[in-house]
C-alpha cells in the first residue's frame, strides 16, 4: 500500500503540486497557525534526501574541480543575475524582484539525481555538486541576498546562516552519519516509507506556506497570471542555458546531462521557508509558483537530450 501510494504521488507530482497550492490557499487561516511547522518538515526531508549521501562523495571534487566550480558559478551567480535583471526590467516592484532572486539563489535540487540516473548522467558528479553546494548554502545565500537586496530590505543574515544551517547543513551531515553507520541499509529497507514521508512533507510545506500568499492569488488578476508566466521562463531559461552551456564546455553526454538536472532543478522547498520567514509575503509568489513547473521541465528536457 505504501508502495503503490508512494507511485501515485510520484506519478502525479504535477498535478498535486498546485492541488497543494490551491488547498493551502483556501485554508488560509489554518495554515498560518502551522508555519512552525515549516523548518522541522523541511529537515526531516532534508535527513532523509541525505542518507543516500555520503562524505566521500565530496573526494569526486578532486576529480572535476572546474566542472564542480563552474556549476556552482551557474547556480549562483549566472542564474541569480539573469533573474534579478528580468525581474528589475518586467516589474516595477523590488518585492517581487526579490523573490526571482531567491528562486533560483537556492541550492540545486535533490531530486535531480532520479533524472540524471535515469538520463545515464554522470552519478557521483551529480552527488559532489548536491553535497558541496548543501553545505555552501549558509555561506552563498546569505551572501547573495546581502549583497542585492540588502539595501532594499533590512534582512537579518545571522538569523538567516542559522536557519540555513538547521534546515539544512545539520540535518545533511546527520543523514550522512547515519546512512553510513548503517552501511546504507536502513534507506534500503525503508525506501518507500522515507519516499512517502519525504513527498508528504513537500506537500505540507507547499500548503502551509502558501497560506502566506493567499491575499495575493485569491484575486486573480493580469499581475498574477504574468508573474506566472515570468516565474515559468525563469526556470524554463535555467534548463536552455544549462544544455546550451553544457554542449560548449563539456565533453561528455553524461557530464551534459548532469549539468542539465543539477542547473535547472532548486531546492525550492528552502526558498519558501526563507521567503516567508525573512521576506513580506509577496517575495514568496515567485518562489512557490517555481514547484510548479521543476518537474514538467525535467521530464521535457529528458526527452530532449534522449534525441
Amino acid at each position: 500500500m505504501v508502495q503503490q501510494l508512494n507511485q501515485f504521488m510520484q506519478r502525479y507530482m504535477p498535478i498535486l503540486t498546485p492541488v497543494s497550492l490551491v488547498i493551502g490557499v483556501l485554508m488560509e487561516q489554518i495554515g498560518s497557525h502551522l508555519l512552525f511547522l515549516v523548518p522541522i518538515l523541511f529537515a526531516l526531508m532534508t535527513f532523509i534526501s541525505s542518507l543516500s549521501l555520503k562524505f566521500r562523495d565530496i573526494k569526486v571534487f578532486k576529480t572535476y574541480p572546474r566542472t564542480i566550480l563552474f556549476v556552482i558559478a551557474f547556480l549562483h551567480i549566472l542564474m541569480p543575475l539573469w533573474a534579478y535583471t528580468l525581474a528589475e526590467i518586467i516589474f516595477d516592484d523590488h518585492l517581487l524582484t526579490i523573490g526571482f532572486l531567491l528562486s533560483v539563489a537556492v541550492p540545486t535540487g535533490v531530486t535531480s539525481v532520479i533524472w540524471v540516473t535515469i538520463s545515464k548522467g554522470n552519478l557521483p558528479l551529480c552527488l559532489a555538486i548536491i553535497l558541496i553546494d548543501t553545505l555552501l548554502a549558509p555561506i552563498l545565500m546569505p551572501l547573495l541576498l546581502h549583497v542585492v537586496v540588502g539595501e532594499m530590505i533590512q534582512l537579518d543574515t545571522v538569523s538567516l546562516i542559522f536557519d540555513l544551517i538547521w534546515m539544512i547543513v545539520l540535518p545533511s551531515i546527520l543523514g550522512m552519519i547515519v546512512g553510513e553507520w548503517t552501511k546504507g541499509t536502513l534507506q534500503q529497507r525503508f525506501s518507500q516509507p522515507f519516499a512517502l514521508l519525504s513527498k508528504c512533507s513537500l506537500f505540507g510545506i507547499i500548503m502551509i506556506n502558501s497560506s502566506a500568499i493567499a491575499p495575493y492569488v485569491k484575486n486573480i488578476n493580469a499581475e498574477l497570471a504574468f508573474v506566472i508566466g515570468v516565474v515559468l521562463l525563469v526556470a524554463a531559461s535555467g534548463y536552455v542555458l544549462a544544455l546550451m552551456l553544457g554542449k560548449l564546455f563539456l565533453k561528455t553526454k553524461a557530464d551534459q546531462a548532469t549539468f542539465i538536472f543539477n542547473g535547472g532543478m532548486r531546492n525550492i522547498a528552502v526558498g519558501v521557508v526563507i521567503a516567508t520567514t525573512y521576506f513580506p509575503s509577496k517575495v514568496a509568489m515567485p518562489v512557490v509558483f517555481g514547484m510548479l513547473f521543476q518537474q514538467v521541465l525535467a521530464s521535457i528536457f529528458y526527452k530532449i537530450i534522449r534525441t
